[in-house]
C-alpha cells in the first residue's frame, strides 16, 4: 500500500483469506475454552506456524517470507476477527523476530530466526519495570563486564508468554565507561538461565497467555547474548516498538471486526414486536459510527505499517502511536456495543463477547498507554512543550 492507493496487494488480499479460512477452522469457541482451561493454543500456533503465517515479515534466508511488518499484522488481524487474537504474535515475531533481523549477528540469526519463523521457537520482549512504568530512561536493570561476558541484574513486571518462551529480549542498561552513565542495551536471556525466574501474575483477563514478574539475580550471559551495538541501544529499542504499536493496533482492530461481525449478526436475527431489532437507529446507528470508526482506524495502522516497511522509523512513530490509540478505542466501543446489542445474552459464554471486555481494554494500556500516545502527539505532531 502506497500514500495514494489504498488497495491492499493482491498477494495481502490472499494471505487475508487464507489465515481467515484457518481461524475459523478454530474460532473463538476454541480460543475460549483453551483459556478457560488454564492451556494454550499450541494447535493454532503450531500450524500457522507450519503455513508460514507467522514469519512472513522475517528474511527468507531464515525461513521467513521476506515481507514486512504489514503482512505481519494483517495476519494477526484476520485472527484476531476469527476469535483466536494471538498476542505472543506481538512480541515473538514482530519485536524480537524485527529487532534480530536488523540488528542481530549472523549467528543469532541462524540461531533464532527459524525457528521463530516456523513457530517452533518463542521469544518475548521484556521492558517495564515495577518503579519505572512507560518512563524506559528509568530502568534499572543492569549490565555489568565480567571478563569478555556479561552479569544480568533486576526485575522486570507484565511480561506476556515467559512460560511459553525458550528466551527474553531484555531491555537493560549498561555503564558508560567513560561517562558512568547507563545507557539501554538489548539482551537475549534464555529461560533456562541459572539466575532467572519468573512469577506468574494473576490477572482478571482470561487468555491463553499469562503476565509474569521477572528476577534477574546475576544471571551469566555469554559476550553474544548482546544484540546489536551497545552504543546502538535506543535506535535498536524503538525499531522493535514500532512494530510493537503496529501489532498492537491490529489486534484491537481484528477484536473490534470480530464483536461487530457478531452485533451485527444479532441485530439481523433477533426479532422484537415483529421486527428484527437492527431495524431501530438506537442500535443501528451505533453500529455504523463503529464501523466508519474502525475503518478510519485500521488506514492509519495500514499507514504506519507502510511507512514501517519503507524505513521511515520516525514517521512511522507517529502513525503507529495514533493507529495504536484509534484501534484500541474502537474496539472498546465495539466490544461494548456488541454486548449491548444481544443485552442479557451479550455476557452468556454462548455468545463469545463477555471474555472480551478486559481483553480490549487492555489496549488502552499497553503498549503504551493512552496517555503517553497523547503526551506524543502533543509533543512531537503539535510542537507543544514536553510535559513529562
Amino acid at each position: 500500500m502506497n500514500a495514494m492507493n489504498f488497495t491492499e496487494p493482491e498477494e495481502r488480499v490472499a494471505l487475508r483469506a487464507a489465515v481467515a479460512e484457518l481461524g475459523k477452522k478454530y474460532g473463538h469457541e476454541y480460543y475460549g475454552k483453551q483459556a478457560r482451561a488454564g492451556l494454550k493454543t499450541e494447535e493454532l500456533w503450531s500450524e500457522a506456524g507450519r503455513l508460514g503465517y507467522l514469519g512472513v515479515n522475517l528474511p527468507e534466508e531464515y525461513g521467513g517470507g521476506g515481507a514486512g511488518i504489514a503482512d505481519l499484522a494483517a495476519v494477526l488481524e484476520e485472527l484476531a476477527a476469527a476469535g483466536c487474537p494471538l498476542l505472543l504474535m506481538v512480541v515473538s515475531p514482530a519485536i524480537c523476530g524485527t529487532v534480530i533481523s536488523r540488528f542481530g549477528t549472523d549467528e543469532q540469526k541462524k540461531r533464532w530466526l527459524p525457528g521463530i519463523a516456523d513457530g517452533s521457537r518463542r521469544m518475548v520482549f521484556a521492558i517495564t519495570e515495577p518503579d519505572a512504568g512507560s518512563n524506559s530512561h528509568k530502568i534499572t536493570t543492569t549490565a555489568r563486564r565480567d571478563g569478555g561476558d556479561w552479569v544480568l541484574s533486576g526485575r522486570k513486571v507484565y511480561i506476556s508468554g515467559v512460560d511459553e518462551a525458550d528466551a527474553v529480549l531484555v531491555v537493560g542498561r549498561t555503564e558508560d565507561s567513560k561517562t558512568g552513565k547507563l545507557k539501554p542495551a538489548l539482551f537475549i536471556v534464555p529461560t533456562d538461565a541459572p539466575g532467572f525466574e519468573y512469577k506468574q501474575i494473576e490477572m482478571d483477563l482470561i487468555s491463553p497467555e499469562k503476565q509474569f514478574g521477572l528476577f534477574l539475580d546475576d544471571v551469566h550471559l555469554p559476550a553474544d547474548a548482546l544484540v546489536g551495538e551497545e552504543d546502538a541501544a535506543i535506535a535498536q529499542l524503538f525499531a522493535g516498538l514500532n512494530p510493537e504499536r503496529v501489532m498492537g493496533a491490529s489486534f484491537s482492530l481484528g477484536i473490534a471486526r470480530y464483536a461487530l461481525g457478531k452485533a451485527v449478526a444479532y441485530a439481523n436475527d433477533r426479532k422484537v414486536w415483529g421486527a428484527p431489532i437492527g431495524t431501530h437507529q438506537g442500535l443501528a446507528h451505533p453500529l455504523a459510527e463503529i464501523k466508519i470508526e474502525l475503518e478510519l482506524a485500521k488506514l492509519m495502522t495500514q499507514k504506519a505499517a507502510s511507512l514501517y516497511d519503507s524505513g521511515d522509523d520516525f514517521g512511522a512513530g507517529e502513525s503507529a502511536n495514533m493507529a495504536k490509540y484509534a484501534a484500541a478505542e474502537v474496539a472498546i466501543r465495539a466490544v461494548d456495543q456488541a454486548v449491548q446489542t444481544h443485552g442479557g445474552n451479550g455476557l452468556a459464554s454462548e455468545y463469545g463477547l463477555g471474555t472480551l471486555v478486559a481483553a480490549v481494554r487492555l489496549g488502552r494500556i499497553a503498549p503504551v498507554s493512552r496517555e503517553m500516545v497523547l503526551n506524543f502527539v502533543g509533543q512531537h505532531s503539535l510542537g507543544l512543550p514536553r510535559s513529562y
